[in-house]
């Protein structure tokens, strides 16, 4: 019992971000990434997802959120519905690893060894 509470803490904080990202994904799909991720976290999944440079300006909310939930599972085709919780958590886990490896080693990464 001691360990439940702390472990149900987490797993709602857990749920509430990838509810979030799905919610506001839908809701606001035209609106700029920013407003949920960080540049290193849009433009590193660009980069892996696309296989080429991100561009200047951001991509919308709606897609980039597709963008990450591919990394969990999703098949973005033409008539598929938008991506559900799960595909998008498991996504966010993955964005969250390559926007670490991207602040370490990529393009503004400190010159300095490891």
């Amino acid at each position: 019992m001691d360990l439940f509470l702390p472990a149900l803490a987490l797993y709602l904080i857990v749920a509430w971000r990838s509810l979030y990202v799905c919610r506001m994904s839908r809701a606001h799909s035209s609106k700029s990434c920013r407003h949920v991720y960080t540049d290193a976290e849009w433009q590193s999944v660009w980069q892996v997802v696309n296989r080429a440079k991100p561009p200047k300006k951001p991509p919308t909310l709606l897609e980039m959120t597709k963008l990450i939930a591919q990394l969990g599972g999703y098949v973005n085709r033409k008539n598929a519905g938008p991506p559900g919780p799960q595909t998008v958590w498991l996504g966010l886990q993955a964005m969250h690893l390559i926007a670490t490896c991207w602040l370490t080693f990529g393009p503004g990464a400190n010159e300095t060894c490891v």
